[in-house]
């Protein structure tokens, strides 16, 4: 699929991607409740989703993803505690062909309308 097709209907100004490294614990806090902030990675690139709380705040259908990498929640479509449990929600190493190509588009989705804020390290 083409970076087009995840192209958003009203255009979404974004700032230059940032590589400033962010560990999980950091992550973690970056739930809506322990900050104000509303990160999910994907890859390791972590997203600022602070400005969409309808999607992503705290009671909503997806706050599940936030605070973690999601890539594996992302690439199984699925919101289930077995897939977006921090501890395992980074590994995305046993999906599928199908299940990654879903994880890129997502990844591509985010990319062009959130700001990458750093990325995932392990320090």
């Amino acid at each position: 699929m083409t970076e087009h097709k995840f192209t958003p209907e009203t255009p979404v100004k974004l700032d230059p991607p940032k590589d400033d490294p962010i560990t999980m614990e950091q992550l973690i806090k970056c739930d809506g409740v322990q900050s104000d902030k509303l990160y999910i990675a994907i890859k390791g690139q972590v997203f600022d989703v602070t400005a969409n709380q309808k999607s992503y705040g705290v009671g909503s259908a997806y706050h599940s993803l936030v605070g973690r990498d999601a890539s594996r929640a992302l690439g199984k479509m699925s919101l289930g505690p077995e897939e977006t449990n921090p501890s395992i929600s980074w590994d995305y190493s046993s999906l599928t062909e199908q299940e990654l190509r879903v994880m890129n588009d997502w990844y591509m989705f985010f990319k062009n309308r959130y700001n990458i804020v750093g990325r995932i390290s392990k320090h």
